[in-house]
């Protein structure tokens, strides 16, 4: 039985589009639709169940898979099979839950999976930016509680012109690589990287993204009227108590009003809150609290919620006593490791980040091998977030995919600073160490003074900003917050860290949590939190003015050396013996890589110690040395024969030629040593390739003066001695029989 397909088609301009379809593939899912734009194809397939999960949340698992047939390839390693997700697959996860995982009803705790898979891929298509129109699409189709269409697209800027999903090649040249996830009405997630693009910029680019978005959202709904939209299934509610929630709020409000205005530490106010719950608790009967308690807990938190809010809105204060617009006191260091190759401490508040870095040879890069992008890069950042930086005690289980994310972050933010022609490879890991606040934008911050103290030449300092903003629709009441403490991140309309220069945007993460937000707000909470940058930023500059001269002396120098390809297998010798003892005797690293486009052999000398290096260069001097014809050159006898002596250069080490006998003086010579001994140095004279052993030609006589009456001696007839060799003459010759 041939299926039913439905299909909507979207126009991207520039003769791309692209198309959603279903009724083919996966229809025992939930809800399933291919998504196609040139060859690329994903399958995103939705499943919900029925059954309610008793928890305090909704568990949802978005899951985003690249097959690596998609581009005809096998997956690398020892077993021929796909295995956990490669770091861009958790980002792209991340990507999707932001937007998709406020849109359940708060109350929804069935077990959820949105799986995207990459089927096909086309080199001119970056499957990312298609994964949340992909998932949103399948939940249209499906039954679930969903408030509304959402869609993601990718957004760049190519000479001054916005360009809705460009191609990789299109990104190398734009100065914006942003993803918007957004409701028809709302955006709601950005995430990307800028070159220093302004406030005003950023917007426009917002902007430009949601007007594409709103024509993805209307085909999807189109599609599901084709389809047939199901009926939003039933679930098992919890009942509210409006009477107990008026009761809680009565209790708490003005006690947790009159702590946050206080302005304590974190353990101090949490200690406060979690007094002001229990004293609430204390007035119920054990069984009053085995039936409502966890209401009680529940009200108690909308209760605090309120307070804290408020407390913003009409007084203008903060949870720990700052203005909105006031930053956390601030105090760094950089050199703290003597061990690394950099080292800098940045402490805002209560959030600490120790960064460190690492300098590498280009066999240190990052590999990226995955079905949609194979490459490498030179400059990485790994964020870690152990419990104890918390307070809290919990297994640790590799890393998080907020790890991930939030270290892609600060290394976007930073690595457009590193000059396209630093010779190393540059590893930047940060450890967070204490946490109330953005720990992310701390890691920027350190990681800038961490590269400046190991002598990577920044362009320039970058420093981050988280920001907060607090709302309220009925009275239009709003209040942007600079520095946000992690209370204030989940009691907030809105997350967004920004990072920058002193002339601009490097980076940015949003998460929008109210509809309807102007970009009149983001405009002034963008240029507020330039204010906060630049603020943060004199305390880097005011720790280290500008990145060291050199690297440290425990550090690796890294020096780069150009040679011809012939001279590579030189270099490396039989089965790398050349370069292997090379290494041991100098105490460095050498790797050797071939420039595709120069076809050019790319040396790397990577060592302590300036010697071992200089013994490299002198080595590498010495294989790539030719003499050139008529030069004087001053060499030394290292080795004595009957016809001759072998001489070195002293200018090459290890290149040598023969001096014949008769280029040792212009009188007739018997024997060597009534010339020259083991040891002598003298100049001679480059004559160019002898033809007849069509080897290099040296000359000692040729520097000297001819005696008195010298007469040259009459050519050989070459003619008759190859003749009468079996030379030249001789080949045209029919062979002898015997």
């Amino acid at each position: 039985m041939i299926p039913k397909v439905f299909k909507e088609v979207i126009d991207l301009g520039d003769g791309r589009e692209i198309s959603i379809e279903t009724g083919k593939l996966a229809k025992q899912a939930h809800g399933s639709v291919v998504v196609q734009s040139g060859k690329c194809m994903l399958l995103c397939t939705v499943v919900s169940n029925y059954e309610q999960k008793d928890l305090p949340f909704l568990p949802l698992t978005v899951d985003y898979r690249e097959k690596f047939a998609a581009s005809g390839r096998y997956p690398g390693g020892f077993f021929k099979r796909e295995a956990r997700p490669s770091d861009g697959e958790v980002l792209t996860m991340r990507l999707v839950d932001r937007v998709l995982r406020p849109l359940f009803p708060k109350d929804y705790h069935a077990e959820t999976q949105v799986m995207i898979q990459l089927m096909s891929h086309d080199e001119d298509v970056m499957p990312d930016a298609m994964a949340g129109l992909a998932a949103s699409a399948a939940i249209q189709l499906s039954d679930f509680p969903f408030e509304c269409a959402i869609s993601e697209a990718r957004v760049g800027r190519v000479n001054g012109e916005f360009i809705i999903n460009p191609s990789r090649s299109q990104l190398l040249e734009s100065d914006i690589d942003m993803i918007i996830g957004a409701s028809a009405d709302s955006v709601m997630m950005v995430e990307g990287e800028m070159d220093e693009i302004s406030e005003e910029e950023m917007v426009e680019a917002i902007k430009f993204a949601h007007e594409a978005i709103k024509e993805q959202i209307a085909a999807q709904h189109r599609l599901a009227d084709a389809f047939g939209r199901k009926e939003v299934r039933t679930y098992e509610q919890v009942s509210e108590d409006e009477e107990l929630e008026k009761k809680i709020h009565a209790l708490a409000y003005d006690k947790v009003y009159a702590v946050a205005k206080a302005g304590s530490s974190k353990h101090e106010r949490g200690e406060a809150f979690a007094a002001i719950k229990e004293d609430i608790k204390a007035s119920y009967s054990e069984e009053e609290l085995e039936e409502i308690g966890e209401k009680i807990s529940e009200y108690y938190r909308k209760a605090e919620k309120a307070a804290v809010r408020d407390l913003t809105l009409n007084e203008g204060l903060r949870l720990d006593g700052r203005k909105t617009d006031e930053i956390r006191p601030i105090w760094c260091e950089v050199d703290y490791l003597p061990s690394t190759h950099g080292s800098s401490i940045f402490t805002r508040g209560e959030t600490q980040a120790l960064a460190t870095v690492t300098l590498g040879t280009s066999r240190e890069a990052n590999q990226i091998d995955m079905p949609s992008f194979e490459g490498e890069e030179t400059f990485y950042l790994h964020y870690n977030f152990p419990p104890f930086c918390t307070g809290e005690a919990r297994p640790i289980r590799g890393t998080s995919r907020r790890e991930i994310g939030h270290g892609n972050l600060a290394q976007r933010a930073l690595k457009g600073m590193v000059p396209e022609d630093c010779p190393y490879t540059v590893r930047v890991v940060s450890e967070v160490l204490e946490s109330n606040g953005s720990s992310s934008m701390a890691t920027v911050c350190s990681g800038t003074m961490a590269l400046m103290d190991a002598g990577v030449q920044l362009k320039k300092p970058v420093s981050g900003i988280a920001m907060g903003l607090i709302t309220d629709m009925e009275t239009g009441k709003y209040a942007v917050l600079s520095d946000i403490l992690g209370d204030e991140d989940h009691l907030g309309d809105m997350d967004f860290k920004v990072t920058g220069t002193g002339d601009g945007i490097t980076a940015c993460q949003m998460d929008i949590k109210v509809k309807g937000l102007s970009y009149e707000i983001l405009v002034k909470a963008l240029k507020q939190a330039r204010d906060g940058r630049l603020h943060i930023l004199e305390k880097l500059v005011e720790t280290i003015a500008a990145p060291r001269g050199d690297v440290k002396p425990h550090a690796p120098k890294m020096v780069t050396r150009i040679i011809p390809n012939e001279f590579i297998g030189a270099l490396i010798g039989p089965g790398g013996k050349v370069i292997q003892e090379l290494q041991k005797e100098t105490g460095t690293t050498i790797v050797i890589n071939e420039d595709p486009v120069t076809e050019e052999g790319i040396v790397e000398i990577l060592g302590t110690d300036q010697n071992g290096i200089d013994g490299v260069l002198a080595k590498i001097d010495s294989l790539m040395f030719k003499p050139e014809v008529g030069s004087v050159y001053e060499v030394k006898v290292i080795k004595m024969l009957d016809f001759g002596a072998v001489v070195e250069y002293m200018d090459a080490p290890g290149n040598e030629t023969l001096l014949h006998v008769s280029e040792l003086a212009w009188e007739r010579t018997e024997n060597v040593s009534d010339v020259v001994n083991m040891g002598d140095v003298f100049d001679v004279k480059y004559l160019g390739i002898d033809p007849r052993t069509r080897k290099d030609k040296v000359s000692k006589k040729a520097l000297l003066p001819k005696p008195e009456g010298y007469k040259e001696r009459p050519p050989r007839d070459n003619n008759r001695r190859d003749d009468r060799r079996g030379g030249r003459d001789s080949r045209d010759r029919k062979p002898r029989r015997d």
